[in-house]
């Protein structure tokens, strides 16, 4: 049964809230940074919505439209088309060179199965929402990507954005609410800190909490592992004692920076960061964003 476009709205509506971590309940104060996301999502929803309104009043001709117009590219976002038994039919993107191949079994970089995840989908509820990683053609890097779909007649039609990279402004804003929630509440907050993507994790923001007397980690809100180990015997991917570094750094200040590599969790590589650190009680708190 296909979801008519108004049904789908909500669908996508809710789904763009989801991934960004905002909830009804916030909907009032989303979380800064949190925008940008959102209207990535917002544009990719236009895009589809203007696909398939295409699609339908002129479907002879829309596969190669979709194909060759600039009409149906916005920026780094395009329409891509699958038929029902997995199939690539149209791409204004780098998946143009799969066309006329059957996809349903490739994998993404993760090795994820989302071709075939969109076709189950597409098959028992018309439309939907699938995640994956994928080659962004604005900057040549392998990237997370959200695609949202509707399945019209046999083809599956889709728009994706790429989710997108922290900006100083949103690290700044994250540790501002980590500060201020340690202070309220330090038990509950590191609690809060050490969920995977939790309320404190943000695209590829994560919080990190050091003891300032024993040096070990009280939080990190991406591996887990290095809760309760000795921050000073890490190292970043250059052999920098950056643990170090930061303690140092707030010896003599109750606020600091300091830029370091490190993997970014989002696509997986060593890159640039640029973390933030703050001193809240006698402990170090930092935040990060990757810089290209």
């Amino acid at each position: 049964m296909r979801i008519v476009s108004g049904a789908l709205k909500y669908l996508l509506l809710a789904c763009v809230l989801a991934q960004t971590g905002t909830c009804a309940a916030d909907a009032a104060a989303p979380a800064a940074g949190a925008t940008a996301s959102r209207d990535d999502a917002l544009r990719a929803h236009a895009l589809l919505e203007r696909a398939v309104a295409h699609y339908r009043a002129a479907s002879r001709t829309a596969l190669a439209d979709f194909d060759r117009s600039k009409e149906y590219v916005d920026g780094e976002l395009y329409v891509y088309v699958v038929s029902t038994s997995g199939v690539m039919l149209a791409s204004g993107g780098p998946s143009s060179a799969l066309i006329d191949q059957d996809v349903k079994d490739m994998k993404d970089a993760a090795g994820k199965s989302f071709f075939l995840e969109m076709l189950d989908k597409a098959r028992e509820k018309g439309a939907g929402v699938v995640e994956y990683q994928w080659l962004n053609r604005v900057d040549n890097k392998v990237e997370r990507k959200v695609a949202y779909f509707e399945k019209v007649d046999d083809k599956i039609i889709a728009v994706g954005y790429y989710i997108a990279r922290a900006t100083p402004a949103q690290a700044r804003s994250l540790l501002e609410r980590a500060v201020g929630a340690l202070r309220a509440d330090p038990a509950r907050a590191i609690d809060a800190f050490n969920r995977t993507r939790g309320e404190f994790s943000e695209d590829d923001l994560y919080v990190f909490v050091i003891d300032l007397a024993d040096k070990r980690f009280r939080a990190h809100g991406i591996d887990h592992r290095l809760v309760g180990t000795d921050s000073l015997a890490v190292r970043d991917p250059n052999g920098k004692p950056i643990n170090q570094q930061m303690i140092d750094a707030l010896a003599r200040q109750d606020q600091a920076e300091i830029d370091y590599m490190w993997p970014n969790p989002v696509t997986g590589r060593i890159e640039n960061k640029h973390t933030l650190l703050r001193k809240v009680g006698g402990d170090l708190v930092g935040v990060g964003y990757y810089t290209r």
